[in-house]
């Protein structure tokens, strides 16, 4: 059943609780209750009257019953509805999760890109460096440039639920 049907149904139960009420309003009963007010004169009033109107009351009964019904009823698929908007939800925030990774993906890929040319730019360094130091040594005294065992550069791995940035060494 969709949402719309539920939607549909929902509607039709109110409206019949509705027309139910408004019949029983119609067939509301006026009991003339006795001048003595006594908790055993008024039970005797709705007593008599119920004896002189019998059908009248039977089948305000009738309508009192299927307003409770229906009213079950109304209660059962308001739930159902709800249930169906909570899953909606959740297929809404599957798709915001899913959207939100292909972002991520994105900037992921970027960054590897980007530690791809820092990586090379590094190793033109180095290689700078290396041709540099004997020299650099002989003039100064001292290194051109240190370092270079710990140089690392982020990457981004997935093992498909789960991402991971780690350093890789350059």
């Amino acid at each position: 059943m969709t949402t719309e049907q539920i939607l549909t149904k929902i509607a039709a139960v109110r409206s019949q609780i509705e027309a139910l009420r408004e019949e029983r309003a119609c067939l509301s009963v006026s009991v003339t209750l006795p001048e003595n007010d006594s908790p055993q004169a008024i039970a005797e009033a709705y007593r008599r009257y119920a004896r002189e109107n019998s059908q009248l009351i039977a089948e305000l009964k009738g309508i009192d019953d299927a307003i409770a019904a229906l009213e079950v009823q109304l209660t059962q698929k308001q739930a159902q509805l709800q249930q169906r908007q909570i899953l909606a939800k959740q297929l809404s925030l599957e798709e915001q999760l899913e959207e939100a990774r292909k972002i991520a993906q994105v900037h992921a890929q970027r960054i590897n890109e980007l530690a791809a040319e820092l990586a090379t730019e590094i190793r033109g360094l180095k290689a700078c460096a290396d041709e540099l130091s004997p020299l650099y040594w002989q003039v100064y005294y001292k290194p051109f440039i240190t370092g270079f065992k710990t140089i690392s550069v982020p990457y981004v791995r997935s093992d498909g639920d789960v991402w991971t940035i780690v350093n890789r060494i350059v």
